[in-house]
C-alpha cells in the first residue's frame, strides 16, 4: 500500500512538471517585462515572498471581533504557495527573513518534504539582511528583491504590508495574498491558486495583458515633501495623536479619500462603497466629507472593521479624477493610511492629496485562472506521465 501511494505521489509530481514543458512549447508567451530583467536566454525567473509575520495584531481585535492567523498557519500559506511555484516550473523563491518563527516552520516542512524524497518545493534561499521586527524588514527586503530581478513579489499581509512593498518595488508586480486585519486591497483567496497564478504569469504562460492589472494609488504631499502613498484610502481624523494607529472610532472622521470604494470590504473604502462604488479598474476614485452621526442629515451604517458596524455622518462626496490634488478642509489631526494613523498634522501646514492611475501592477489572479482553464495549461495525457517517469 504504501509503495502505491508513492508511485502515485511521483505520478502527479511528473504530471504536474510535464504539462508545463510540453505546453510552454506550443503556447510560448513573452514574459512580462520585469521577469525579462533575469538576463540570460533560458534563466528561469525568481520570485519574491515577503510574508509579514505581525499583521492582523492591532487594537481593532480588542475593539472588535478582527481574527489573528498564527504563525503556523502563516508558513502553511508560504508552503502552499511554494509547491504551487514549484509545479509551474519556478526554480528558485527569495523569502524575507523575519524573527517571528515564520522561517522555522518553512524550513522544517522544506526538510521533511526532501526527506521524503519529494521534489515539491522550489530553492529556497532567504535574504541575507538584517532583522528588526519592524516595518522597514518589509521594504528592505522589497528594495533587495527588486535589486535581485524578481519576476513578481508573493505578498502575506494587509493593506499596510502592501503599501510597504509598493513603496519599494517600483514595476515589479505583486501577488496579494490577504493575512491582515483590514484587508481592503489584498482580496481572499485560497494561497495555492495565487501560486498558481503568479508561477503562470511569471514563466510567460500568460500574456501580459491578460495576466497584470494596473491599480491605483494615493499620494499625500505635506509641506511639498516626498509623498507618502496608500493603496485603498485616506482618513483625516481629529485625533491630534498616534496612539493604537487603527481607526476605529467613527466620531473622529472628517474627511476620506479613496482609490476605489467597495461595499463588500472593510474599512474606510466601505464608507466608500455604500454611498458610491467606484471599482478598482475604473478611473479616479471618491472623495466625502464627514462629520459625527449626531450632526449629520445623512448617517450610514458601515462596517468598520471585522464584527464592528457604526454609524458614519456623511455631509457630502464628489468623484475624485486622477492627478487632481485635493486640498483637505481639516486644518489640525491625524491622517491615516490605508486604516492606521501615520502623519500628525496642525495648523499652517500645507497638505494635499492625489490620486495617480495605473501607479502599480499586481497579477490577476481570476483572469489567469480563466486564461489557464480555456487555454488548457493544466492538461496533460496519461501516456505522457508515463514517459515522464522513465
Amino acid at each position: 500500500m504504501r509503495g502505491d501511494i508513492t508511485r502515485a505521489a511521483k505520478l502527479v509530481n511528473a504530471s504536474i512538471r510535464l504539462l508545463i514543458q510540453t505546453k510552454a512549447r506550443h503556447l510560448a508567451r513573452r514574459l512580462p517585462k520585469q521577469a525579462h530583467r533575469q538576463g540570460r536566454v533560458g534563466v528561469r525567473p525568481t520570485i519574491g515572498i515577503i510574508a509579514n509575520p505581525v499583521s492582523a495584531r492591532d487594537i481593532r481585535r480588542v475593539v472588535a471581533n478582527a481574527a489573528s492567523l498564527q504563525i503556523a498557519d502563516r508558513a502553511n500559506i508560504v508552503l502552499r504557495v511554494l509547491a504551487a511555484l514549484a509545479a509551474c516550473g519556478v526554480a528558485e523563491v527569495l523569502v524575507m527573513p523575519e524573527s517571528g518563527g515564520i522561517r522555522g516552520h518553512v524550513v522544517r516542512g522544506l526538510e521533511r518534504s526532501y526527506n521524503q524524497g519529494e521534489q515539491r518545493f522550489p530553492r529556497v534561499v532567504f535574504l541575507d539582511m538584517p532583522v528588526t521586527g519592524s516595518v522597514e524588514d518589509t521594504r528592505r527586503a522589497a528594495r533587495l528583491m527588486r535589486a535581485a530581478g524578481v519576476a513578481a513579489i508573493v505578498v502575506l499581509g494587509g493593506d499596510g504590508t502592501h503599501r510597504a512593498v509598493v513603496a519599494e518595488c517600483g514595476p515589479i508586480p505583486l501577488a496579494a495574498i490577504s493575512t491582515g486585519t483590514n484587508n481592503a486591497f489584498p482580496e481572499s483567496r485560497e494561497p495555492t491558486i495565487t501560486g498558481l497564478a503568479a508561477g503562470l504569469a511569471v514563466m510567460g504562460r500568460v500574456p501580459r495583458d491578460v495576466a497584470l492589472t494596473a491599480n491605483k494609488r494615493l499620494d499625500v504631499v505635506v509641506d511639498g515633501a516626498k509623498p507618502d502613498i496608500a493603496l485603498v484610502d485616506v482618513a483625516f481624523v481629529t485625533d491630534r495623536y498616534i496612539g493604537a494607529r487603527a481607526l476605529w472610532r467613527t466620531d473622529t472622521f472628517r474627511e476620506l479619500f479613496v482609490s476605489f470604494a467597495d461595499p463588500q470590504v472593510i474599512g474606510m473604502s466601505a464608507i466608500a462603497g455604500l454611498i458610491e462604488p467606484v471599482s478598482r479598474n475604473e478611473p479616479g476614485g471618491l472623495m466625502l466629507r464627514l462629520a459625527p452621526a449626531h450632526r449629520s442629515k445623512l448617517t450610514l451604517l458601515a462596517p468598520i472593521a471585522p464584527g464592528l458596524i457604526d454609524a458614519v455622518g456623511v455631509e457630502n462626496w464628489q468623484r475624485m479624477p486622477g492627478g487632481i490634488a485635493f486640498v483637505p478642509r481639516l486644518k489640525a489631526g491625524s491622517i491615516a493610511l490605508d486604516g492606521e494613523r501615520e502623519i500628525f498634522i496642525s495648523e499652517g501646514q500645507q497638505v494635499s492629496v492625489t490620486l495617480i492611475d495605473e501607479a502599480f501592477y499586481t497579477i490577476d489572479v481570476a483572469r489567469v485562472m480563466r486564461f489557464a482553464a480555456t487555454q488548457g495549461l493544466l492538461q496533460t495525457t496519461e501516456r505522457q506521465i508515463i514517459a515522464a517517469l522513465t
